[in-house]
């Protein structure tokens, strides 16, 4: 089964009916009268990405330091003083990648926050008494309260789409929302759950427009500001990288990025 190609040879997703959603996903319940399937959805292997990612930059001669906690920063001239846990650093401009942190490293700055909010997010690892489930599409429901893929033989991996407002923190799931998890799988498919493999949880964190924020701030000179990715931020990062290198080079977009206005992306309007 594959997708269907417009007029202009993009694929676009066909419509499955009863019949051709039980042969993809044997065992759905009744209320699942249809769906729509787009065979060009793909996984990413996010830490071989992120350690490429890691790999290239130090290739280039960037420094990456772990464990150095920022303390301050303030305006040093024409650049930026950074007093940090592994002492200070001077640098031209600071780029505010922080996401749930965004705006305490803007306080720390002396730049007004954005107004970021981190939404915790939980996923888990279902052992279900059934096999052949490693291939499973992508499943997720128009009213966006859950999705679920296939991770081994007989395991699969339920999201119930929360969105729980917290403050910034290394997050860890609440057994409420893994019961919401597993009774929202339970009531899209007859599967049995064996049990609770693995159980975890991040961070999505939004502006309040819910918009990616990709620019300098227009009220202090050389502090740019990269969040508000929303949990998109690996699917978006190849675009997001180009886009921010083309605002602090002070470039025009290159053709990759035809169509996008960087100012979508402001973090705030000029004032």
């Amino acid at each position: 089964m594959e997708d269907a190609q417009d007029l202009t040879g993009e694929y676009v997703p066909v419509h499955l009916d009863r019949a051709e959603l039980d042969r993809l996903i044997p065992g759905l319940r009744a209320q699942w009268t249809g769906a729509w399937y787009e065979s060009t959805c793909a996984d990413i292997e996010v830490a071989a990405f992120h350690q490429a990612c890691l790999a290239t930059t130090r290739r280039r001669g960037g420094d990456i330091r772990l464990s150095t906690a920022l303390r301050s920063a303030k305006r040093d001239g024409d650049g930026w003083k950074a007093e940090t846990s592994a002492g200070p650093i001077s640098a031209a401009m600071l780029v505010n990648a922080a996401g749930a942190w965004g705006d305490g490293v803007a306080g720390m700055a002396g730049v007004a926050p954005l107004g970021l909010v981190p939404k915790r997010r939980t996923v888990v690892q279902l052992r279900i008494g059934r096999s052949g489930l490693r291939d499973l599409p992508f499943v997720t429901d128009l009213h966006q309260s859950f999705y679920f893929k296939g991770e081994g033989d007989n395991s699969v991996w339920v999201c119930p789409l929360d969105e729980t407002d917290v403050d910034p923190c290394d997050a860890a799931p609440e057994e409420i929302d893994v019961a919401v998890a597993i009774d929202r799988f339970e009531k899209a498919v007859d599967w049995p759950v064996e049990a609770v493999e693995r159980k975890w949880a991040g961070l999505r964190t939004f502006a309040p427009d819910r918009g990616m924020k990709f620019g300098f701030d227009p009220d202090e000179a050389g502090f740019f500001w990269c969040v508000g990715q929303g949990g998109m931020g690996i699917q978006t990062a190849p675009a997001a990288s180009l886009l921010c290198a083309s605002l602090i080079g002070g470039n025009e977009l290159p053709a990759e990025l035809a169509g996008i206005s960087r100012e979508e992306f402001a973090p705030r309007s000029s004032r």
